[in-house]
């Protein structure tokens, strides 16, 4: 499959993420329940839910994206060129911006989005944030009761 892959045609994406609050003390009552209960099975016992905060930007119901970059390739005739961008700021401001420029540039079935570890990673937590914020999800990351060989994603985790 990799040898039919055209480069023009892949979107490189990136994604970084912090906890939805800067401390544990920041949560309210119910949050630090919900915090306490999802990461039991991670924590150890002798870790309490709040020592374990800092950890809390890896799942997209306690954190939140601060950057999403993508990268692309494009030809001006025999020329290949690299092109970068990165969506900063207010979290719903730049998952919008992210979204317009899927449902815009990368709309057409022949483009794949890229990422390391992104099935497991990056389009759920994007997509989960969105939905979070309120923001329908672009045709490329609605994968709702799709199979996994059904996902038109490449991941260079599973390569």
């Amino acid at each position: 499959m990799l040898n039919k892959l055209k480069l023009d045609q892949l979107v490189f994406l990136d994604i970084e993420t912090v906890p939805e609050y800067e401390n544990f003390k920041a949560l309210d009552d119910e949050k630090k329940t919900l915090w306490a209960d999802k990461t039991a099975y991670k924590r150890k016992e002798e870790i309490s839910a709040e020592d374990y905060y800092d950890n809390a930007g890896i799942w997209a119901e306690f954190g939140r994206i601060i950057c999403i970059s993508i990268g692309y390739f494009y030809f001006k005739g025999n020329q290949r060129h690299f092109r970068v961008t990165s969506f900063s700021g207010e979290e719903s401001e730049l998952l919008t911006a992210f979204k317009e420029l899927l449902d815009t540039h990368f709309y057409a079935a022949k483009y794949l989005l890229c990422a390391h570890n992104g099935k497991e990673f990056d389009f759920p937590y994007i997509a989960r944030r969105m939905i979070i914020n309120g923001i329908s999800l672009p045709a490329k990351l609605n994968l709702f009761g799709k199979k996994p060989w059904e996902v038109p994603h490449l991941d260079t985790m599973e390569l």
